[in-house]
């Protein structure tokens, strides 16, 4: 079963997001992700929320993802993320 990661991401610092981003995508990719969303205008709904920017990963399975964010090649990459920007997320199963 499919699994999504939805992060509201506030940048702090733009040229190393971009960094990260860069690093980022070819990872995701090895562990069988994909993007859905990678930014892009947000259009608020119900409830006045309003994410600054909306990124939506998509794995084949719960393993792939843990796998993904425990990787040892993520981790400095993932450090990078923690000083670029601000998240909140989660994870869903899909249908």
């Amino acid at each position: 079963m499919s699994i999504y990661s939805v992060s509201d991401i506030t940048v702090k610092d733009a040229e190393a997001y971009k960094e990260y981003m860069a690093l980022a995508a070819p990872l995701v990719e090895k562990f069988g992700g994909r993007y859905l969303v990678r930014g892009g205008q947000v259009t608020p709904g119900e409830g006045g929320w309003t994410p600054n920017r909306v990124v939506i990963l998509e794995f084949p399975d719960d393993e792939s993802m843990v796998a993904f964010r425990t990787s040892p090649e993520y981790a400095p990459v993932g450090e990078i993320r923690h000083k670029a920007a601000d998240t909140k997320s989660f994870k869903v199963e899909g249908i």
